[in-house]
């Protein structure tokens, strides 16, 4: 299949590592340009030299109220177009609800929830009809994960958002979907099981939860992201996909 992403641009937030970089490794082969974002000039210079031609990076914090404005124009500037944007953050800290400090709840809202806020208000201010908005968000938009209270209490929140923002950009032909990962086999994955005191213990219970019996692989992931960016998935908008082997008990 033809995803029809052939020179079209977008910005992939967070991308010099984990979900991200897989979901810009994904467009960049199949023809899209990539503008990538992460913290630091160092890694983001190391992400662009590692993915290859049709990417560009930029040092930016998804917490900067800049930012978005930033990202777009860059993207315009490097590439002469801006297609479409994936939102994607590392994940809060984690901890139990008693546990996380007041000042770890803030950061995370800025980060993961008001940062990506601004960068879709400005991205549905700035696309025309084919235009899409990602949102990598997390299983636990729908099942709260053990030890994640940050993650339990903004995901779903933000996937609420972004539901009301597909209602609202519909009618201009601008799509906005969100994708929940689950055990999916990043750094992050894999530190959340080492604070079991045994990581491999950790993760066979996990495996043996997911009807697949595996964790998933970032290329899957960024595949699965690709898809639903390109002018293929046209018709998918407000929706929220699992990318978890089935670990999902609902429908």
């Amino acid at each position: 299949m033809d995803l029809g992403l052939k020179d079209r641009v977008y910005v992939v937030t967070g991308a010099t590592r984990g979900l991200g970089r897989a979901s810009a490794e994904a467009l960049l082969a199949e023809g899209a340009k990539v503008l990538v974002t992460g913290r630091e000039e160092k890694t983001v210079a190391e992400a662009v030299e590692a993915l290859g031609p049709g990417a560009a990076g930029i040092a930016a914090d998804n917490a900067d109220p800049g930012t978005p404005a930033r990202l777009i124009a860059e993207a315009r500037s490097r590439f002469g177009g801006f297609d479409g944007v994936l939102i994607s953050v590392g994940g809060p800290a984690p901890g139990f609800a008693a546990d996380n400090t007041d000042e770890q709840w803030s950061a995370a809202f800025d980060t993961v929830f008001l940062g990506a806020v601004r960068l879709a208000r400005a991205a549905a201010e700035a696309l025309g009809e084919g235009g899409v908005i990602g949102f990598v968000l997390s299983g636990s938009v729908h099942e709260p994960i053990p030890g994640l209270a940050i993650s339990n209490g903004l995901r779903p929140g933000l996937a609420g958002f972004a539901k009301s923002l597909a209602n609202d950009l519909g009618p201009r032909g601008v799509r906005v979907v969100g994708l929940l990962p689950s055990r999916i086999d990043t750094d992050r994955v894999r530190s959340l099981d080492a604070l079991s005191g045994d990581a491999d213990a950790a993760r066979a219970a996990n495996e043996a939860a997911i009807p697949l019996r595996r964790y998933g692989t970032p290329e899957e992931f960024g595949r699965t992201a690709a898809f639903l960016l390109s002018p293929a998935a046209s018709y998918l908008t407000g929706l929220m996909l699992p990318v978890d082997g089935g670990a999902r008990s609902g429908f």
